[in-house]
């Protein structure tokens, strides 16, 4: 018997991104940054986020606010002092459509890079540097996966909407998670090979 994480009954639908100006708010690098830390270590103030990331709190605080404005982050109510303010990620996954897109927008998605790549690789090498001393959470909660599927545009299309649909089951606001929940880091990269499909090889053998 299988003891499965408890997920939310009405999970957060992926709201889809393909405004100009929304997607211009994504690319730009420093804001990417922002958004990487925000999930990987939880709300933060300007000047956290400033000392974290090497800038100086104008400019980060200059960044929030346009991050804020198109609903990607979200003050923290009833946190922080004065006029200290606290930062997250709004809940909702974000999706951004490949197809039916302005060339404007095209241009804005051209600037987005697969996010945490390799601070995801990083923090796969702590975790298999500590999973002896975690216990339970070391044994049996990690996967390394990779494959090669020949698919159709379309099977490919609706592979990356279920998965999207899968981890929109799983989310939610950490206040909301049971004793006992931690941070599990998910990733999924998912791309055509440039390389020509090769099919069947034919024999050339003759009877």
């Amino acid at each position: 018997m299988h003891n499965y994480p408890c997920v939310m009954s009405e999970p957060l639908q992926p709201r889809e991104v393909r405004d100009v100006e929304e997607l211009r708010a994504l690319a730009h690098p420093m804001r990417q940054r922002i958004l990487r830390r925000l999930r990987q270590a939880g709300p933060a103030t300007s000047t956290t986020l400033a000392r974290d990331l090497g800038e100086n709190s104008g400019i980060m605080s200059y960044h929030l606010r346009l991050l804020a404005g198109h609903d990607f982050v979200r003050e923290v109510t009833g946190r922080g002092q004065g006029r200290e303010r606290w930062w997250e990620v709004s809940p909702q996954p974000v999706w951004i459509p490949r197809e039916g897109l302005s060339i404007e927008a095209q241009a804005e998605v051209s600037g987005l890079h697969p996010p945490g790549l390799a601070e995801d690789l990083e923090g796969f090498a702590r975790f298999r540097a500590a999973r002896q001393a975690m216990g339970e959470w070391g044994r049996g909660t990690w996967a390394v996966q990779r494959a090669r599927l020949t698919l159709t545009r379309e099977e490919a299309s609706r592979l990356i909407a279920d998965q999207q649909e899968l981890i929109s089951r799983y989310q939610r606001e950490a206040a909301d998670a049971p004793a006992g929940a931690r941070t599990v880091v998910f990733g999924f990269l998912a791309y055509p090979d440039p390389a020509p499909t090769q099919g069947p090889k034919r024999s050339s053998r003759r009877n």
